[in-house]
């Protein structure tokens, strides 16, 4: 009898402990099913949609689906104006170094991006750059044109967009790549439409000069005897122009001597400030070069940026350069036009009067 009460009850305490493990395992399952529920919600909370786009050295980079912050580093001038051209401006995020704010030529940035006055400089006045300020600043993306700015803010595990701009169409790439990076690819179609338009109607315009009628144009600083960059060679033959300073290279400055310039003895010059002018007209030097004598000298826009070297501005390059060779092929009433509706179509910008009359008159 004892036997069989013993076999009962170790059956029953067997049946207890099969059915406590049971609702044991159930526990641990029921714990663990919300347990990667909450982390799987909390990585599709907590992980931003990001994109790539392949920039101008062939690189990945990889993006937050929506740019709020773009910081800009190097040539801030003209990387400024690319995000400007975006109607972007206000995304900018950083203030340009010592090098760009120690005159008034650069005040128009502080129109198109007024919030750069109080950010924080990423580089600089040597372009050295300021990790910790990047950093702390959070940008979603920066842009450069300097390939080693690029490599060292990946190693900081900062998106960096590289752009290259070494020929003249060249633009039109960069401004494709500016599209994607901001979600802007309808502005660039729009821009390089614009830009095809201007050229094709700049070719237009003086397609009649003859060859012995074209003025010969200098371009650059004359007092220290230097042409910034190639791609004012272009834009000279654009508007109708001889660039004197053209001698078939494909990149770079170029550095000449006075007696060159008084060989080549151009009708025009245009030239990056009125203290050249000023310079030029005192010095005897060169006062037998025909734009002296003619008083034709005049000083090449900044806006964006210089009108002269690499910008999106160009189109109105050629046609503000036109205007000052052959006023009877681009009237005064037709380039004040162009130049008010570009900065609103692009820039989101509206020039006055006064500030038009400022660029076509320096």
């Amino acid at each position: 009898m004892k036997r069989i009460i013993s076999i009962i009850l170790s059956f029953v305490l067997s049946v207890t402990l099969l059915s406590a493990c049971g609702q044991s395992n159930n526990n641990n399952n029921s714990n663990t099913a919300p347990t990667k529920t909450e982390k799987t919600t909390q990585a599709n909370d907590g992980t931003k949609e990001t994109r790539t786009v392949t920039d101008m050295a062939g690189r990945t980079i990889e993006l937050p689906k929506e740019i709020n912050k773009i910081g800009t580093l190097g040539a801030v001038g003209v990387l400024n104006a690319f995000v400007e051209l975006m109607g972007d401006g206000d995304k900018i995020c950083n203030q340009m170094s010592a090098g760009f704010t120690k005159n008034d030529q650069w005040k128009m940035q502080y129109e198109f991006a007024p919030q750069i006055a109080q950010g924080p400089l990423f580089e600089t006045g040597n372009r050295e750059l300021l990790i910790e300020n990047i950093i702390s600043a959070k940008p979603d993306v920066c842009v450069t044109m300097t390939k080693e700015t690029a490599e060292m803010l990946e190693k900081n595990n900062i998106a960096c967009v590289y752009l290259e701009w070494k020929d003249v169409n060249d633009v039109k790439n960069a401004v494709n790549l500016m599209g994607e990076v901001l979600n802007k690819q309808d502005v660039a179609e729009k821009y390089i439409a614009y830009f095809d338009e201007k050229i094709s109607q700049a070719t237009d315009l003086i397609k009649d000069l003859k060859e012995e009628d074209k003025k010969t144009v200098l371009y650059g600083n004359p007092i220290e005897f230097t042409q910034p960059h190639v791609i004012a060679e272009w834009w000279i033959e654009q508007a109708g122009g001889l660039s004197v300073t053209n001698d078939g290279r494909k990149d770079g400055k170029l550095e000449y001597t006075m007696e060159d310039l008084l060989k080549w003895n151009p009708q025009v010059m245009i030239v990056g400030n009125k203290k050249q002018i000023k310079e030029m007209k005192e010095n005897n030097n060169y006062a037998g070069i025909t734009a002296v004598k003619n008083g034709d000298m005049h000083v090449i826009p900044t806006v964006a940026h210089v009108w002269g070297n690499r910008t999106v501005e160009q189109p109105l390059t050629i046609l503000w350069t036109m205007y000052h060779l052959y006023p009877e092929l681009m009237q005064r009433e037709t380039l004040e036009q162009e130049i008010k509706k570009f900065y609103k179509d692009f820039f989101k910008y509206e020039m006055s009067d006064e500030q038009i009359s400022e660029i076509i008159d320096r």
